[in-house]
């Protein structure tokens, strides 16, 4: 049993980050189905399919950021490709009034959360309506790809090397 009281309110603070989605859009969008009609044939092996994830973050205005997942889904039947789906998803993000120490992990974090499950649906639709069964790409975890990234940079600062790509804030 919990003590809280139940005021609709949490009692750590507010629950909510201080961001604004400004817009949503399709950047790029490409699907290739190389190996049609032969890869849509009846009997065929069931495509091993593997993806990429990208985050890509450019300041475009007074706290304003352009956020942009990329996602690559590429199916193999044996050797041959039956199909590549590649998209870049992006979101203007206004982040008010939060400081800049903050900008990169709820960037890199929290807004491609956000992209996610409207990416992934783009991505479904246009497996399906290239002939095979949609893609339903796996949550996927920003958090720990962020911490990953940090770690390789990390390691890279110890190597003597520049960090290569990180934004500006």
């Amino acid at each position: 049993m919990s003590d809280t009281q139940s005021n609709g309110q949490d009692q750590a603070g507010p629950t909510s980050l201080p961001m604004n989605v400004l817009a949503q859009y399709v950047k790029d969008l490409s699907f290739e189905n190389p190996n049609a009609p032969q890869s849509l044939m009846p009997n065929q092996a069931q495509p091993q399919v593997n993806i990429g994830v990208d985050v890509q973050v450019r300041p475009v205005g007074e706290d304003v950021y352009e956020v942009v997942l990329q996602l690559r889904a590429e199916a193999k039947q044996g050797e041959s490709v039956a199909f590549l789906a590649e998209l870049a998803y992006a979101g203007l993000f206004q982040l008010p009034g939060l400081p800049q120490e903050h900008h990169r992990p709820v960037l890199m974090i929290e807004a491609p959360r956000m992209l996610f499950p409207f990416a992934r649906a783009i991505i479904s639709d246009a497996t399906r309506d290239g002939g095979f069964p949609p893609l339903m790409i796996n949550p996927i975890d920003f958090a720990d790809l962020f911490r990953r990234q940090m770690a390789a940079q990390a390691q890279q600062n110890q190597g003597g090397q520049a960090p290569q790509g990180q934004p500006p804030f």
